[in-house]
């Protein structure tokens, strides 16, 4: 019997979830390397990876870029309080900053926290000063990151 972990329209078991970490690894793995990997052919692996994409379980292939090889040496967390009445203009004027890498709505007193890179402090300033227009901002400066953005757990389980 297979160990599961159940979704209404998919299940995990152990080979799927061999699979999602070798692609984890790197996006580029080819189908017979994963194959290999699990000991089963490639047509087989091929399918789970079709029916892991159709119920979106895996939803894209993604590349990680360095921010500092495009001259983007500083992170910065940016907790924004719209003004009144001025929530839909934010979130336009958010999502064109280039410089914005994620932004999450959230609950409580601010209503995003963003994440961008910038090159220089007076670029920073730049864009604070842009968003100031619109809502109050809290900064600060990333001086590291301890866990970088990773996927759910999604290990099989144990019942």
């Amino acid at each position: 019997m297979r160990k599961l972990i159940n979704n209404e329209k998919w299940s995990l078991d152990a080979i799927d979830s061999k699979l999602i970490k070798l692609l984890e690894n790197n996006s580029r793995v080819s189908v017979a390397e994963m194959a290999r990997a699990v000991n089963m052919s490639s047509p087989s692996v091929n399918e789970r990876m079709k029916r892991m994409e159709e119920y979106g379980v895996i939803s894209k292939y993604s590349i990680e870029l360095n921010p500092e090889s495009f001259d983007y040496p500083l992170t910065a967390i940016v907790r924004i309080r719209q003004h009144p009445g001025k929530l839909k203009q934010l979130e336009a004027m958010i999502q064109n900053i280039p410089e914005v890498i994620e932004c999450d709505k959230v609950t409580g007193e601010d209503c995003f926290y963003v994440r961008l890179c910038f090159e220089s402090m007076p670029k920073l300033d730049e864009i604070l000063d842009k968003v100031s227009t619109l809502g109050d901002t809290h900064t600060s400066v990333v001086k590291s990151t301890i866990v970088k953005r990773r996927n759910v757990p999604y290990q099989i389980r144990k019942r």
